[in-house]
């Protein structure tokens, strides 16, 4: 367990040195075109991980006792000892992630958090390692639980999560092109830049982490194009300097949302449905911005939608 905790601590240097020489190049690029580059969003991402640093020694996950109560009633024992085991391994995982995804974009409750690895303007390095103080206490350790009823030992699960994210650290780049046939199979930083994107073509689409294709299987995967450039950052975007703003301004929005909704049944829609539901179909999902642009394009007057901080 030791070398384990060494390699991470390794791979933490690594990354954050890596998404800084990316950042000065970044920045220098910026300085020869006239611009300024936005250093305070390297800033947030490194105060969200110096954040999760320090509340990973605070006994506040959720994983331990979820883990803990399938491993006490799993199914088998299963042994990661031959290419086989490794290979269903990987790609139960894999498929555990999808929908442990899908569900941070479409139910507001997990949003709240997950907003926080969307909220950069600019798709950097620097991105994959913004995730959100709040992770380990929203329970998303359920979406990974039935690898662990199922036989796998929790730390050999968790030590799978953290590679699988550990992959994804070079998807979020702009300067890497589309990579033939790969695009197929994995997920890369073509694929990666839509799913930061905030153009409504783009939301809510290629959640896979090392492949893409449970995407392609579910109807989720959506291709980078050339006529339709990534616009990074939420559908309306978040400018602040805070890193408490940062991480908490969806939990504020979700939590003033509940408290004004007037009856229970409203509240949970809140904190079930995906960002921007609200209870007059007015909202800002998904499905009701596209519904506004298709009356736009028909030359119909589109209602003005209900905006709040945790819509998208």
């Amino acid at each position: 367990m030791e070398h384990l905790h060494k390699i991470a601590r390794f791979a933490t240097v690594l990354v954050v040195a890596v998404s800084l020489v990316e950042a000065w190049f970044l920045a220098r690029k910026a300085r020869h075109q006239g611009k300024a580059y936005p250093w305070h969003e390297m800033g947030l991402s490194i105060a969200d991980m110096a954040g999760r640093k320090v509340l990973a020694l605070l006994p506040l996950s959720l994983a331990t006792p979820i883990f803990a109560f399938a491993w006490h009633h799993r199914l088998f024992t299963v042994d990661i000892n031959n290419v086989l085991a490794v290979l269903m391994l990987f790609v139960g995982l894999e498929f555990c992630y999808y929908w442990y995804h899908r569900a941070s974009h479409r139910i507001r409750f997990f949003w709240a958090t997950h907003a926080v690895h969307h909220s950069p303007n600019e798709l950097t390095l620097g991105t994959a390692y913004r995730l959100g103080w709040t992770g380990k206490i929203t329970g998303t350790s359920l979406f990974f639980a039935p690898l662990v009823f199922l036989g796998i030992r929790p730390e050999v699960v968790l030590a799978t999560l953290s590679l699988n994210l550990l992959y994804q650290f070079w998807l979020h780049t702009t300067w890497i092109p589309k990579l033939g046939w790969l695009e197929y199979v994995f997920n890369t930083p073509s694929a990666h830049r839509v799913h930061h994107a905030s153009n409504v073509d783009y939301l809510d689409a290629n959640y896979g982490g090392v492949l893409i294709i449970f995407d392609r299987l579910f109807g989720t995967y959506v291709e980078e194009r050339e006529d339709e450039p990534c616009r990074f950052g939420l559908v309306h975007p978040t400018t602040t300097h805070n890193p408490l703003v940062n991480q908490f301004e969806h939990w504020v929005s979700l939590g003033k949302d509940m408290l004004r909704s007037g009856n229970v049944l409203t509240a949970m829609g809140y904190l079930i449905m995906p960002p921007g539901w609200a209870p007059n179909g007015q909202g800002t999902t998904t499905e009701a911005l596209r519904r506004q642009r298709t009356a736009a394009s028909a030359g119909t007057q589109a209602v003005e939608p209900a905006v709040t901080i945790g819509a998208r």
